[in-house]
């Protein structure tokens, strides 16, 4: 790979300048001006299983774009305004020394973070702060069976849906494998949104059927559906903790990220000063 790749490209060498040198220990392959393309900068192109043919070609084609970028960046040296260009360079300084700030400040954060959040900061967070939480959306809990049009034994199912005590808990785990679709996790809080794309016969008959304790069976061309609605909160109402816990957990995780950039910033500042490294000039 990398003798073709001299090969192939040995002309751009001819055509250098005594004056224009490349870097010590590197293999140029291509020149605009006064700057150089290096074998280093494309060798990452090319796989081992790229057949000969495509190299070529697709190496062709990066060092063409490459010197058409050098070119129009060069004749934008020479023609954009002084103070355009200066503005551009205070731009890209600018840029990168965010991106340096911010690297080296989130991995102290990554390395000195808390992440443990105790059930009394949950607790604390959320009694301090309900008003934050009221919601957008109907919440539900709920269970629900989706059965094939002729089961058998739809009135048995009924009856252990609704009841849902230990036992009958075991047998609807034991027929599951029957059921098209199925839900017996009430404990969890689920979007009313989400549940009308689960259950899409729902939204026909919701004002009908999510009412807090009611059972409901509904059949359409697909089959019956058997719901229990354990319990429902409206838009405006606040949120129960166990639903806004994720959200609980990313605002306490990102105060404590700001309160040790903070402590970062104030202590690299003030070690800066004791040790002379920071100094301010009154010129005045």
């Amino acid at each position: 790979m990398r003798n073709g790749i001299i090969l192939i490209f040995c002309l751009a060498l001819v055509f250098s300048c005594d004056y224009l040198k490349p870097e010590a220990n590197k293999i140029p392959v291509a020149r605009v001006n006064n700057s150089y393309l290096y074998e280093e900068d494309i060798e990452s192109l090319i796989s081992e299983n790229t057949p000969p043919e495509d190299s070529t070609l697709i190496v062709a084609n990066f060092i063409n774009r490459w010197a058409t970028q050098q070119l129009l960046i060069d004749q934008a040296k020479i023609n954009l305004p002084e103070s355009q260009l200066e503005e551009y360079e205070k731009l890209v300084k600018d840029y990168k020394n965010d991106l340096l700030t911010e690297a080296y400040k989130n991995a102290i954060v990554s390395r000195q973070l808390d992440s443990s959040i105790s059930a009394a900061d949950y607790n604390k967070y959320y009694e301090e702060n309900k008003e934050i939480f009221k919601l957008n959306d109907e919440l539900l809990k709920l269970r629900y069976i989706h059965l094939d049009e002729n089961y058998s034994n739809l009135s048995q199912m009924r009856n252990i849906l609704g009841r849902f005590n230990s036992e009958d808990q075991k047998v609807l785990d034991s027929l599951s494998i029957q059921f098209k679709a199925f839900n017996f996790n009430d404990s969890i809080w689920v979007k009313k949104q989400a549940l009308m794309q689960a259950l899409p016969v729902l939204r026909t008959a919701a004002s009908n059927v999510l009412k807090k304790s009611n059972f409901a069976q509904i059949q359409d061309s697909l089959g019956v559906y058997l719901v229990k609605i354990e319990d429902v909160l409206k838009p405006n109402d606040i949120a129960p903790l166990s639903h806004v816990r994720p959200t609980i957990r990313e605002i306490i995780l990102n105060k404590r990220k700001l309160d040790l950039i903070k402590e970062l910033e104030k202590d690299i500042t003030k070690d800066a000063v004791k040790n002379n490294k920071y100094e301010v000039y009154n010129n005045q």
